[in-house]
């Protein structure tokens, strides 16, 4: 019914009731006149219609009202600016009805931008609509902007537009010159903070970085500026947290000051502050916090729109941000190359710098080494300004790119500093874990499962209990790291998936890790140093941890003596094809033992079984083509991961490993046996499975086992040529499936649970290629998780989602997806039916042979809490200009996004 499209329902067009329940129980009839309900009734649905049959009036008249307003406007800002010119200062009334017509005016130009669609979906004269809902919606939001316009243009005239300018009380604080790159960061801070909507601003970053800096600037900015402002309070809070003492200080500047004051308790001291300020527009700001200040606790009025109050501060932890109830805050980051180097130039002089030609290129290299640190750049650079000869200059390159310790400067300007953001985590375990961060390589993106399983194997978390919650534990410790500003998360593409550690922060725990340099040999890390030999140690003793990732080694000789040695990394040694038997015999603790990605490496010593404390032993991606039988003899180990070792021909004896949690064995080349099954069935305190699979027989024999597939993380499945339906069980842990080269006609899912459940709730990655049977992907609605999905390659995928299979659901699916990537699918008509909201997508690649697919599932609401813009990539400039867009405010919105990019896969 017409009705029923207008949305009509009882309460816009309410109908007197025809019956009342008595109290007795019985019904009384109530006639109503046929009259009386018809009259109702056509009021109701005549004003609904009357928004569409009136829209093009309305537009116009809405039109004229929007250029009337400006007008005003105008008018206003000739007289508040000739006032201001004059010295006095504008009401706070105008500046809240500027910001309330300039809401509007950006509200208006959103409308107006589908004007155009709007109307050409009328008909019959303007009289109705081919889509009545629509249209209904759009012709009332016109009306209701229009008296929202009209109420606005009625207030725009004020008798008196400023007053005399009031100079904040405030105490202008030292400060150095202007941070070479820094003037954006302020200028967008201080509109943050001058922002009506803004009452709390937080700034974090990691220390060094310049927030006490930019704070400062804020604050003498607010001591010159004539903003209405009239006290402007300054205090340091640091770890130590003290009401009283930050009572005191407040007190002393608001006048409250001398014995009777400091005899008064915490609460009457509260009560006179709040008193004092209440009265006043005062800005707050707090220096260097390091948990939630109780602002009602001190006597700190609330600020609001009201009162005009802001409050501001610096702290290292985003969780302090979130605790003071700033859920946006403002990151102050490291400089970039091009500004570190202005900074770094004006810390050393012109007159160091030309001392030598050679010097400039030098001193590169040694700002290269600050990474972007304000404090690091500052320090060093003043150390530099006195050193004119290219051999100080290369020392300081070499003593800055080994132990950054050993240069003085550092450590007793630099490191005490961020060694404060250390000091303050909340436990030792979680220090620890800090600190293991700091044996991967400069620069290193360091996985965060790898990293937890690391820490799991070394007992820094409990794992034996239950490996889920000892992952959860682990993600929990890194994002304590990064809100810290010790970790920094994403790698490529913004990956999650990763951490990284500063430069300067990774040489601060080097330095807590030696004992503040007291005990060097504790650790010895030598990562990404280009070493052709193991280095020498005075005394191996004491060593109890060793990094010498990405070298160049080839051979690794000796037996050392290592008695307290717990932690050995050699991975990504490419050049390294022999390891002696007799290196692993005195290293009776080790606990984790990393050989991965060296890819020259054939034999593996069978003395490996010497080291009988290990847990964790990584061989991927190494050559090795036959393990030792000594590694079987490895009781204790919990974590083995021999992916992609295409050299090895067999895990016979695994089932030896009692103790083994974790097994990874994809990509490999030797094929999935039966008799292999019944060696992983036998494992029986396995959690985590990576397998690849060539086999039917093998699969199916696989997902039949429960506590196997209950195992499995990681999946690959390929070359399996029959033309069968793949049925999957629900499966809780699985991350990642790869499926290729495959005959399968289709995909589909068994289901004991309700439709709504997820059969695949980790599942984040999915790779199919080669699959020519298939036609939709319509399973993927039961990986809500997903975050890449890549179809490359499959000559009969019609569609992603088949609308006829998901009709049964109300799923909403790639909620989560963050990557989509459509390679050579020449019958592929629709990724979905109608458009979605993908509020995580931030890249769609659309390459070779997708003709077909002429609609992307996007309107101009898709991706609009999305963290980065959508990039949508394509490899064929006919496909660009044949996409159907769903309609003018989608294309504007998407189509500058688009863009041409040729490669092969």
């Amino acid at each position: 019914m017409l009705v029923s499209v207008l949305g009509l329902g009882s309460h816009d067009c309410r109908v007197p009731e025809l019956l009342v329940q008595c109290k007795m129980g019985g019904c009384v009839s109530v006639q109503v006149s046929c009259d009386e309900f018809l009259n109702h009734f056509g009021r109701c649905f005549c004003r609904k219609l009357s928004y569409i049959h009136n829209l093009k009036e309305n537009l116009t008249v809405l039109e004229e009202a929007m250029e009337d307003l400006k007008a005003v406007r105008a008018d206003l800002l000739c007289k508040v600016q000739t006032a201001e010119e004059g010295g006095l200062q504008r009401l706070h009334q105008i500046k809240v009805w500027l910001k309330r017509v300039k809401t509007i005016e950006s509200q208006f130009n959103e409308l107006n931008s589908s004007r155009t669609v709007e109307l050409q979906r009328l008909c019959f004269y303007g009289a109705s609509s081919k889509n009545l809902k629509l249209s209904y919606h759009y012709g009332k939001k016109v009306l209701f902007m229009l008296n929202i316009v009209e109420d606005l243009k009625s207030k725009g005239f004020f008798e008196e537009v400023a007053h005399a300018a009031t100079r904040a009380m405030g105490e202008e604080r030292p400060l150095q010159p202007m941070i070479v790159g820094q003037e954006t960061i302020l200028e967008k801070a201080w509109n943050h903070l001058m922002d009506d909507g803004t009452k709390i601003m937080g700034l974090y970053g990691m220390g060094g970085v310049g927030k006490t800096t930019l704070l400062t600037r804020i604050n003498n900015r607010f001591c010159d500026t004539d903003d209405g402002v009239e006290i402007v309070i300054w205090v340091v809070v640091s770890g130590d947290l003290q009401i009283q003492k930050i009572q005191k200080e407040i007190g002393e500047k608001i006048g409250f000051k001398g014995v009777e004051w400091n005899k008064k308790s915490e609460n009457q001291k509260a009560v006179d502050i709040l008193n004092f300020l209440s009265k006043k527009r005062f800005v707050l700001l707090l220096d260097d916090i390091w948990k939630r200040v109780e602002l009602t606790q001190i006597g700190i009025p609330n600020p609001t729109s009201e009162n005009g109050c802001k409050i501001a501060f610096t702290t290292r932890c985003q969780s302090v941000c979130a605790s003071m109830g700033v859920h946006d805050p403002m990151e102050v980051r490291c400089l970039g190359t091009d500004d570190a180097w202005d900074l770094f130039k004006k810390k050393v002089g012109e007159f160091t710098l030309r001392s030598h030609p050679d010097i400039p290129e030098i001193a590169r290299k040694v700002a290269r080494a600050c990474r972007g640190l304000p404090l690091a750049l500052n320090v060093i650079g003043e150390t530099m300004a006195c050193k004119k000869t290219t051999q100080e200059w290369d020392h300081a390159v070499d003593v800055l790119t080994t132990y950054a310790a050993n240069f003085g400067a550092v450590k007793e300007k630099i490191l005490p500093i961020l060694k404060y953001s250390y000091d303050n985590l909340e436990s030792e375990s979680i220090k620890t874990c800090f600190l293991y961060c700091s044996l991967f390589p400069e620069d290193d993106l360091i996985e965060k499962e790898r990293l937890i399983d690391y820490w799991i194997c070394e007992g820094f978390i409990d794992g034996y209990e239950s490996k889920k919650g000892a992952v959860d534990e682990g993600y929990e410790i890194l994002g304590t790291l990064v809100r810290a500003s010790l970790l920094v998360e994403g790698g490529k593409f913004n990956n999650k998936s990763y951490v990284k550690m500063h430069d300067v922060v990774r040489e601060m725990a080097l330095w807590i890790a030696s004992d503040l340099k007291k005990h060097k040999e504790n650790w010895i890390v030598r990562a990404g140093f280009g070493l052709h030999e193991i280095p020498k140690v005075k005394d191996l003793k004491v060593v109890r941890r060793i990094s010498l990732v990405n070298n160049r080694f080839k051979e690794i000789n000796g037996s050392p003596q290592c008695p307290k040695l717990t932690t050995l990394f050699l991975q990504d040694n490419r050049l390294l094809v022999n390891i002696s038997g007799e290196f692993f015999r005195s290293m009776p603790r080790l606990v984790v033992l990393d050989l991965s990605w060296n890819v020259n490496l054939k034999v593996l010593p069978e003395q490996i079984s010497e080291l009988v404390s290990l847990r964790y032993l990584d061989l991927s991606d190494s050559s090795i083509g036959r393990l030792p039988v000594g590694l079987l003899k490895l009781k204790k180990l919990m974590h083995l991961n021999l992916e992609s070792m295409l050299c090895l021909e067999s895990v016979s004896g695994i089932d030896h490993l009692s103790n083994l949690k974790t097994l990874r064995l994809a990509n490999l080349r030797m094929w999935l046996t039966m008799s292999l099954l019944e060696e992983l069935e036998r494992l029986e305190n396995l959690e985590v499975l990576t397998i690849e699979i060539i086999s039917s027989s093998a699969l199916e024999q696989l997902l039949c086992s429960h506590r196997l597939a209950r195992c499995l993380q990681k999946v690959s499945i390929k070359y399996l040529d029959e033309e069968s339906i793949l049925t999957l069980p629900s499966i809780g842990d699985l991350r990642e499936v790869f499926i290729g080269g495959c005959g399968m006609r289709g995909i589909f899912i068994e289901r004991n649970t309700s439709l709504t459940s997820p059969s695949f709730p980790n599942l984040s990655k999915v790779l199919i290629t080669g699959c020519n049977g298939l036609k939709d992907l319509t399973w993927l609605l039961f990986a809500p998780n997903l975050t890449h999905l890549n179809v490359w390659n499959s000559r009969q995928v019609e569609e992603l989602i088949s609308q006829e299979k998901a009709s049964s659901t109300d799923i909403v699916p790639f909620r989560k997806l963050e990557y989509l990537h459509l390679w050579d699918l020449p019958e592929l008509k629709s990724i979905y039916w109608r458009p979605l909201p993908f509020p995580c997508l931030y890249q769609i690649n659309v390459q070779n042979k997708c003709r077909k697919l002429r609609k992307l599932p996007l309107d101009s609401q898709s991706c609009s809490i999305a963290s980065e813009e959508l990039l949508i990539q394509y490899g064929d400039e006919e496909w660009k200009e044949r996409v159907e867009w769903e309609d003018e405010a989608t294309r504007l919105r998407f189509l500058p996004s688009c863009k041409l990019v040729l490669y092969n896969r």
